[in-house]
């Protein structure tokens, strides 16, 4: 049983693998799975603001404490708090109740190991074969014993030392997007704190709005909001709260390429940048590797996932690296994607450099890229249907040393993923159209 993706365990909320007996023997097998060591297992649980949330943090805790462990609720809390609060609370497992940028309908379960990093490959199958295991089952016992604990302001001071004194960006107007999430019960409290004016939409969850035309990924209310309000930035949050995607001073997006540009000529400067290079995914621009290579900096190209650039990132000793979607890891910081720090390294740089976001991402030029996502029946192997390798190859010809094309499937969804990028957007636009054609036709 293939229960954990490139994020976690993800599907429908009732629905296999996410239905209450399956979840509660996650539960349990990760209680299961874990080494022996002296003492009861202590586990935190968080969640974002879906609906299902609750009856899935219920299912769980009642499997894990069914084989003995303890279990913290800190309620609703970004990922990337559990992702800090696991190791400072001394916790053996952290969980987080989320399908982050997903409609409410999904969810999902990520777990942190006690380091507060992405759980390994090794017990997640361990995990997977104990749940598939039939000679065992959870016990019905009555509702699980949960300790319920808010825990967000050691994440929050954690974050605050990033920007450290405002200086002259004090009493500037921001713009949050909170995705109507889980960074809606933190966020714009904390950016207040610090100094900021600011104004927050997306920031009132009913269990089914979350990243309802709101958030990382749909831009245009927080860009409205912007250039209405003339504020110095805007920031889009996902459903969790582990990435961010900005909104500069003229209304246009600034993509996770452009913050590792920038982030990654700062920690240079500061002589912070380990063996000056970076990690990102095969879907970043080569715009971005043709900008670093023009500043001395390498990019090490990975896997889609922030747990992939984790991984790479602890291999070679690299401090930085990061997904075009706005999943930033700064190793200083956290070993996972983290909206709210992210977005305080930013507006870091901003302080630092004296200059606008706008200012600051025009160093990206970026080649035109398409992507196309074709939803599929089953997860096959595209290449060895005709039709569609014929495609593919065309448009290799097409592109080579002008671009690049990739094909994948998304980690977490049954869609196949087209992306070209080229010198010319109607050019790669049509060719990508013709791979997705293709695929529609054989395996949609």
């Amino acid at each position: 049983m293939k229960l954990f993706g490139t994020d976690g365990i993800r599907g429908r909320a009732g629905d296999p693998p996410l239905d209450a007996r399956t979840v509660a023997r996650v539960g349990a097998a990760l209680a299961r799975a874990r080494q022996p060591r002296a003492g009861a297992m202590r586990v935190l649980v968080a969640r974002d603001t879906r609906e299902s949330g609750a009856w899935i943090e219920t299912e769980l805790a009642r499997g894990l404490t069914s084989e003995g462990a303890e279990v913290v609720s800190a309620s609703v809390l970004p990922t990337p708090a559990v992702a800090y609060l696991t190791p400072y609370g001394r916790f053996d497992a952290g969980i987080v109740i989320s399908a982050s940028h997903n409609p409410f309908e999904d969810n999902g379960i990520k777990v942190f190991s006690q380091a507060g990093a992405k759980l390994a490959n090794e017990l997640e199958q361990r995990v997977e074969a104990l749940v598939a295991d039939g000679s065992w089952e959870v016990g019905e016992a009555c509702d699980a014993a949960v300790s319920h604990e808010d825990l967000s302001r050691p994440y929050l001071d954690h974050a605050r030392c990033i920007l450290g004194d405002l200086g002259p960006l004090s009493g500037t107007p921001i713009v949050l997007d909170c995705a109507n999430g889980a960074t809606s019960v933190v966020a714009p409290s904390f950016f207040r704190s610090l100094g900021f004016r600011v104004d927050a939409i997306g920031v009132a969850p009913d269990g089914r709005n979350i990243n309802l035309q709101c958030g990382s990924t749909h831009l245009e209310p927080l860009r409205s909001r912007v250039v209405e309000t003339g504020a110095l930035l805007g920031i889009a949050f996902d459903g969790d709260g582990d990435r961010a995607l900005f909104i500069d001073e003229g209304g246009r997006v600034v993509d996770g390429d452009a913050v590792l540009l920038m982030a990654a000529g700062q920690l240079k400067r500061e002589g912070r940048l380990p063996g000056d290079a970076v990690v990102a995914t095969v879907m970043s621009n080569i715009g971005l590797e043709l900008a670093l290579a023009d500043r001395g900096i390498g990019l090490v190209r990975c896997p889609v996932g922030d747990k992939y650039v984790m991984e790479e990132m602890q291999r070679r000793g690299i401090a930085l690296g990061g997904e075009q979607s706005g999943h930033i890891i700064f190793a200083e910081h956290l070993m996972t994607g983290d909206g709210i720090g992210t977005a305080l390294q930013v507006l870091r740089i901003m302080d630092a450099t004296r200059k606008g976001l706008a200012e600051l991402a025009s160093a990206l030029v970026t080649y035109p890229q398409v992507l196309l996502n074709v939803r599929v029946r089953e997860r096959t192997d595209y290449m060895a249907v005709p039709a569609i390798a014929e495609a593919i190859r065309r448009v290799e010809t097409l592109v080579n040393g002008q671009g690049r094309v990739l094909i994948r499937y998304s980690g977490t969804e049954p869609l196949l993923r087209i992306m070209i990028e080229g010198r010319r957007d109607d050019e790669i636009r049509a060719w990508a159209e013709e791979v997705a054609s293709a695929v529609r036709t054989h395996l949609a």
